[in-house]
């Protein structure tokens, strides 16, 4: 990655969208350097709860979020990007869809759920144009107004020095964000949020609180009504969860539902029994890739199995291939879930609010379709319209 771009700060809106060049209260993204007494003890001091404030007049406010601490508005951001598709969700779902500019990691990035919300259009001009923002040079010319990015992420996925961090939020715009997916990466030793806890924050950078209650209320009601119908713990099948993008797969790696990123929230709110419990199989993370066979499969043997890797497919095209070609496969075909037909696509590994819904629906009919309906049909559980009232602002 380029260090240096040679290029020189010039006025513009971002003195007014100002991050001010500093964390309020602290030096710039306090917290950042691997193993900092700065990082554990702001992380210890931290709340509960995602914090923010404005003033009376709106003109001013600050975001706080780890890893970066509190971060000062003067204007409410215009333009944005997202590193994930969590990130993304989250903006769109308060309405700024307008105002993205790319994406930092496009294929994951899951739009299609947008069709079924009356009124919501998210075009992918904008990703497609830039699927792929991870160097310096592309936020310079991005130009945006914030950047929904774990900064720690660009020092330990893309090899970033801290300092190109602090030279992007000092001369482009702040960034707010924290990986949230998956909590077994060692290197993120601060807090993590939950879905709605993220949400919240993003809200707060956006100035949209109103959107954001709006949309809690519609998933506490949603995971209530759920939750009321579910069988009892005795009842429920034991699932793995795995990730293999092929349509022939061999080997396959493990996820341990006991870790509690949010791209497993739909598992929890559904209640159900991860096949590992009691295994010494650890979850796949930044430094685990390891892969389990069919053999290794096989000891375990899971009532419903789950294949990461698979979400631009129908859940009729997932089984017409994945499933298919497990069903002919020698110790594949043996497996319990494949003879009974239980294999299914498994979740977004980034998702915000709306996909939360949409996926929370699709496991609630994979795991128990005798309460919710064949995971093909078009059985709903939640109110499309609603959740575009939202998004819409008619509310």
């Amino acid at each position: 990655m380029g260090r240096n771009t040679g290029r020189s700060r010039a006025p513009t809106r971002r003195e007014y969208v100002k991050y001010g060049g500093a964390v309020v209260g602290g030096g710039l993204l306090a917290g950042c350097s691997d193993g900092s007494t700065a990082n554990t003890s702001a992380t210890r001091n931290e709340t509960t709860r995602t914090t923010g404030s404005t003033t009376s007049d709106g003109r001013s406010y600050t975001v706080s979020m780890a890893p970066v601490g509190e971060v000062r508005f003067e204007t409410v951001p215009e333009r944005w990007i997202a590193y994930d598709g969590g990130y993304a969700d989250m903006a769109v779902a308060l309405g700024q869809a307008g105002g993205m500019t790319g994406s930092g990691d496009a294929d994951r990035y899951y739009t299609y759920v947008y069709d079924e919300l009356p009124g919501v259009n998210v075009g992918r001009d904008a990703v497609e144009r830039n699927p792929e923002v991870q160097t310096k040079e592309q936020f310079y010319e991005l130009d945006n107004d914030v950047h929904l990015y774990d900064p720690r992420m660009l020092v330990n996925w893309f090899e970033w020095r801290q300092a190109d961090v602090e030279e992007i939020a000092t001369n482009v715009a702040p960034f707010v964000g924290n990986l949230i997916f998956r909590r077994s990466d060692e290197w993120h030793d601060y807090r993590y949020y939950t879905l709605y806890e993220a949400f919240e924050t993003v809200a707060t950078v956006f100035q949209q609180h109103d959107r954001y209650r709006a949309f809690e209320r519609l998933h506490d009601e949603f995971i209530g009504r759920v939750r009321s119908q579910l069988p009892s713990e005795s009842e429920r099948p034991d699932v793995l969860l795995t990730y293999e993008a092929t349509d022939e797969p061999e080997t396959f790696s493990p996820y341990r539902l006991t870790d509690t990123g949010t791209s497993k929230k739909q598992w929890r709110d559904l209640g159900v029994t991860d096949a590992l419990a009691g295994t010494d199989i650890e979850n796949l993370s930044t430094t685990n890739r390891g892969e389990l066979d069919y053999e290794t499969l096989l000891e375990v043997d899971p009532t419903v199995l789950l294949v990461r890797g698979h979400e631009r497919k129908t859940a009729s095209e997932f089984r017409e291939t994945v499933l298919a070609y497990m069903e002919d496969h020698p110790v594949g075909s043996q497996l319990a879930a494949v003879r009974n037909g239980r294999v299914y696509r498994g979740g977004y590994l980034n998702q915000g609010p709306i996909h939360n819904l949409f996926l929370t629906e699709r496991g609630a009919k994979q795991i128990y379709p005798e309460t919710f309906g064949n995971v093909t049909g078009d059985d709903r559980l939640f109110d499309r319209q609603r959740v575009a009232d939202i998004v819409t602002g008619d509310f």
